[in-house]
């Protein structure tokens, strides 16, 4: 009877579809304004999009031009029981309203700041939720702090694998070693050091890793974006993504013509860098006005696109991959397990093996054998992502329209509703059961949330007599 005990369960762990996942996705398609409803769109067909925290660590301990933090979030204590209790409100929050898979973001202020052990516990609430959490940073941390994060004080990996996103770009000041950088190649050292922690941590004790690399863009490092890519794109970093500067956040932090750097201008200058066009329409998380997306892999120091806008074929390749696939739950699925899973949907449609037999078949074609063979095969996964956020004085009052039930008719702001309503990036409010785009919550709900905040957990300063006769801040000491 064991035998038929561990079959059946054997059958429900490897069945390819979770229906509480597709009935969740089902929700957000139709959630979706019919301007994102595209033959590439992502949402409501293989996730329901990227979650995010807030309100559990605003702190930073640097300085930075633009900053979307409203005026109070440094004046908020960083509090690891608060940290751990809002999390776990907000991840329930979202296990119920957004489905049972999702990859959610550890942000709010500098990650760093949290104890490895709060970090690694609130790491540990949104998994058990069925989060897959990424760690937002500035990257100005230690290996100590990520050793004693990964591994448990008997000396034991907490994790086996670790997913960080680390901010870097020349308006970012205070960071150790180099206080205000002059340009962004003067942060490529920087951003080695920190892709090789991780590296370092996975040779050491087996911790696997993934990496995003950010950086905000204004008129004043736009013709750095290019150099950036081009530098860094071998370091290890899995994605590289961009935000155009928006008037969101601490206004006094506003010292420049932010839009000056328009979203076609920032994708040039990625195309730039990555040497080739990348079509964003292929696969699209969300409204493309707020997100440009472009999957692919290098091949030496050349990027190809998984698939080709241009061709028919490769389109033909999404297409039937959203059908078949669509439903698998990738997001934090074991390897050995998502195998099996799409084993079993290729078993059911043997005409899925042939579609990807073709596929892999015409991309080596277009990267080249002999380049393929020179490179002994080896692809690295790396994508590229621009998130244009938008400004607070248009949505405040989108919001608001929003929140009546009418449609705005002035044209700037019925875009506004649009991308809104198309949001690929939600945070939760276990306070009210609601969930808001992450604009909303930067230009509406954060300086009321913060103020509060400096309230509940206030930063006491203790001065000592050396303290008062030296005017050397703590971060020089």
């Amino acid at each position: 009877m064991w035998i038929i005990t561990a079959l059946r369960a054997l059958e429900r762990a490897t069945r390819p579809y979770d229906t509480e996942f597709a009935d969740a996705m089902e929700r957000r398609w139709a959630e979706l304004p019919d301007v994102a409803r595209t033959p590439g769109q992502v949402l409501g067909r293989h996730g329901v999009g990227c979650e995010g925290t807030h309100g559990v660590f605003p702190k930073c301990n640097l300085k930075c031009t633009p900053c979307y933090h409203s005026r109070d979030a440094n004046h908020v204590r960083i509090d690891g029981p608060h940290t751990r209790e809002q999390i776990a409100a907000q991840m329930g929050l979202l296990r119920e309203l957004r489905g049972p898979h999702a990859h959610t973001q550890l942000i709010g202020g500098e990650v760093s700041l949290l104890a490895p052990d709060d970090h690694a516990a609130a790491l540990s609430i949104m998994r058990e939720q069925g989060r897959e959490p990424m760690s937002f940073t500035h990257g100005d941390f230690d290996y100590d702090y990520l050793a004693r994060l990964a591994l448990g004080p008997d000396g034991r990996r907490r994790f086996a694998r670790l997913s960080f996103a680390a901010h870097f770009d020349k308006f970012m000041y205070g960071r150790r070693g180099i206080e205000r950088p002059p340009d962004e190649q003067s942060l490529n050292p920087y951003r080695a050091r920190f892709a090789a922690m991780f590296f370092r941590l996975r040779r050491e004790h087996g911790v696997r890793f993934f990496l995003a690399h950010n950086m905000t863009v204004t008129p004043g490092n736009l013709d750095e974006v290019a150099s950036v890519i081009r530098d860094c794109h071998a370091m290890g970093y899995g994605m590289f993504s961009f935000q155009p500067a928006a008037f969101l956040g601490d206004e006094r932090r506003w010292k420049e013509k932010f839009r000056e750097a328009t979203p076609d201008a920032v994708w040039a200058e990625i195309e730039r860098g990555a040497g080739t066009r990348l079509g964003y329409r292929v696969f699209e998380n969300g409204d493309v006005r707020c997100n440009r997306t472009a999957y692919g892999f290098y091949v030496g120091r050349r990027w190809y696109p998984f698939l080709d806008g241009g061709d028919p074929r490769d389109l033909a390749v999404r297409d039937a991959f959203f059908r078949y696939f669509g439903r698998v739950t990738f997001t934090g699925t074991p390897p050995a397990l998502l195998a099996a899973k799409v084993l079993r949907v290729v078993a059911r449609h043997p005409s899925t093996a042939v579609t990807a037999l073709r596929w892999l078949v015409r991309t080596a074609r277009r990267v080249g054998l002999m380049r393929l063979a020179r490179h002994r095969m080896r692809a690295r996964p790396v994508t590229f992502v621009m998130h244009q956020f938008m400004d607070a004085e248009v949505v405040a009052p989108a919001w608001e329209m929003t929140q009546r039930g009418e449609q705005a008719a002035e044209p700037r702001l019925r875009e506004t509703q649009e991308r809104l309503a198309a949001c690929h990036y939600a945070m939760a409010h276990p306070e009210n059961g609601t969930l808001v785009p992450a604009c909303v919550q930067h230009a509406v709900l954060d300086p009321t949330e913060n103020a509060a905040l400096r309230t509940l957990l206030p930063i006491v300063e203790v001065r000592t007599t050396a303290d008062r006769s030296s005017s050397t801040s703590p971060k020089e000491k």
